[in-house]
């Protein structure tokens, strides 16, 4: 097996992967390992925009209000507190790294989203945000002679030795093994877990492999109930699905059943600007009853082609005219408020293993996440990440010989196996859950485990991960946030300071 040794190993190459290799690329060598093309993240496909309180009448404490409402009591208030106050000058500081931020009058150009008091949402090119920032940060840290990329190379394992992460196992594209070892230390950087479930905004990437590494190694992980549904995703049938932003209806989009109502009143009374789980939850009673539903978006005429460029040609392409058709939206899942649990500087429960953006568990979004605090989270704490590991003493990588199962490669069984464990996420561990509905999904993940060859790694990965979910959600005896219990609905004050470790 090839050995390769370097001081600081990155896992994922989102934003906030990117953001702490360029942080730590002053204090040594960093290699950046992802399993697909550079690009390829749930960070790239992100639209909306980026929170900070940077604005004419807006402030951290407004935005700690604004984060802390939307969280359902269950946020760290002190991670929220340092990821508020450190939103203004992160901003300043990737506007000086180059982010072409959009702007308007010679200062930055602020939206709003849902459950925001104020706009605060800096946006790129409109609604590529993500993809703007990323982009920028990929081309910095190319030039970074400190900072390697390696693509194409899944981290199947974390390697450790006497209870310390040393460095990760890894297949190339020929199916090659090797460990990767770090001198100083690893971060987990790997994203979400939107495959797990049949309709997903997520990229084909996310299927849980840090939070099944993490957990396999002995790390803890916390809130893993708690899976964020956008309430509109392009009502297309296709894998990933096309996001319409939550923007769209902060620029005065409203959503319309088929029958032509505005019906969010019925639900909340900030209507089309509701906190998402409430939002998802409303659209998916809607099409319970068997009704579809629709984001009229007509207001904005000839204004949603330059506001929103992206989702107009993606629209169009579906011979929708945003300026006067109706955009058929239904949920999708989205974003998971837990993760890899970590203090305020991503050290998880394991030495040496760091874990950051939206596969780390910070405490920052508590039960439900604001809109763009996802982006903010993973650049604010990568900078922690990166000032934490720079300042630890490096290890010994001396190591006895080291082996690991090889990869098992059938595409078609593969495809089978994952499709399984979405249908049964979709259906039980969903917007809406039951008990026997979790039960039942359980079991059945149980009788797929037997199915799951060794070596097939993004599915073993998928399966743990789901059932940490399921187990998670059947413990939280109560509805909060992004977890709904259809038996258990109302929110319990006894819970709010209740968190599943597992």
């Amino acid at each position: 097996m090839t050995r390769i040794e370097t001081d600081f190993i990155v896992v994922g190459s989102g934003i906030a992967g990117l953001m702490t290799a360029l942080s730590l690329c002053s204090s040594g060598q960093v290699i950046i390992l992802t399993k697909a093309r550079q690009e390829e993240s749930n960070s790239f496909r992100a639209q909306g925009g980026i929170a900070a309180a940077i604005g004419e009448g807006d402030s951290p404490e407004l935005h700690r209000e604004d984060t802390l409402r939307t969280g359902a009591e269950l946020c760290d208030p002190a991670s929220v507190d340092l990821m508020v106050h450190m939103a203004p000058q992160t901003i300043q500081l990737l506007a000086e790294w180059g982010i072409p931020f959009d702007q308007e009058d010679g200062d930055f150009a602020l939206a709003r989203e849902g459950s925001h008091s104020i706009s605060r949402i800096l946006h790129v090119s409109g609604d590529s945000t993500g993809a703007g920032i990323t982009s920028s940060l990929l081309k910095r840290a190319k030039e970074s002679q400190q900072i390697e990329m390696v693509t194409h190379t899944m981290v199947v394992d974390l390697f450790m030795d006497q209870g310390v992460c040393k460095g990760v196992f890894t297949f190339d594209l020929e199916h090659r093994p090797a460990c990767f070892l770090a001198r100083k230390g690893v971060v987990l950087a790997t994203g979400g877990c939107g495959q797990l479930y049949r309709y997903t905004t997520n990229d084909l990437v996310a299927t849980g492999d840090g939070f099944a590494m993490a957990y396999r190694a002995g790390a803890k992980l916390t809130d893993m109930e708690f899976i964020q549904f956008h309430p509109t995703a392009l009502a297309v049938e296709q894998n990933p699905m096309f996001l319409i932003s939550e923007a769209v209806r902060g620029e005065g989009a409203i959503l319309l059943n088929d029958a032509g109502e505005a019906f969010m009143s019925r639900y909340h009374e900030w209507k089309d600007l509701a906190p998402r789980d409430v939002v998802s939850r409303a659209i998916y009673s809607e099409m319970q009853e068997g009704r579809r539903v629709y984001l009229d978006a007509t207001c904005l005429g000839s204004r949603f082609a330059k506001r929103f460029p992206k989702i107009y040609r993606e629209c169009l392409a579906r011979d929708i005219d945003p300026a006067k058709d109706w955009i058929p939206v239904t949920p999708a899942a989205h974003f998971i408020m837990g993760g890899i649990r970590t203090d305020l500087d991503g050290q998880t429960t394991i030495p040496r293993l760091f874990a950051c953006g939206e596969v780390a568990c910070t405490g920052v979004h508590g039960a439900n996440r604001l809109a763009s605090n996802s982006l903010l989270e993973g650049t604010v704490f990568a900078q922690r990440v990166a000032q934490k590991l720079a300042s630890l003493a490096p290890q010994s990588l001396e190591m006895e010989k080291v082996d690991h199962p090889p990869l098992f490669i059938d595409k078609q069984k593969e495809f089978v196996l994952k499709r399984r464990i979405q249908e049964i996420m979709w259906n039980y561990a969903g917007i809406i859950r039951t008990s026997s509905g979790l039960l039942k999904g359980l079991k059945q993940l149980e009788q797929l485990k037997e199915e799951i060859p060794v070596g097939l790694f993004e599915c073993h990965n998928m399966l743990v991960t789901a059932q940490i979910i399921i187990r998670s959600a059947l413990w939280r005896q109560e509805s909060r946030g992004g977890h709904y219990r259809y038996d258990y609905p109302e929110t319990n004050a006894e819970w709010s300071t209740k968190h599943y470790v597992i």
